[in-house]
């Protein structure tokens, strides 16, 4: 019985740090996207298109994360 509390606890700590990592992801994504247009802001629609794509990537792994902690 301990065995099956102890999978559960890792497999939810290993779901958190996924998650987690894609929250930090995202939000550097969107801070660096940030300070480019500050520096250019002409270039404002590419950086954000660039932005969209690379954290809808960050958010992709976290899931991915979610769902391999949550079956192994």
């Amino acid at each position: 019985m301990s065995h099956l509390i102890l999978a559960e606890i890792s497999g939810n700590i290993a779901s958190a740090f996924g998650l987690l990592g894609a929250g930090l992801g995202v939000g550097l994504i969107g801070q660096k996207a940030a300070e480019a247009v500050g520096r250019n802001p002409g270039a404002a629609t590419k950086i954000l298109v660039q932005a969209i794509i690379g954290m809808a990537l960050a958010e992709g792994l976290g899931i991915l994360a979610l769902f391999f902690a949550k079956v192994a």
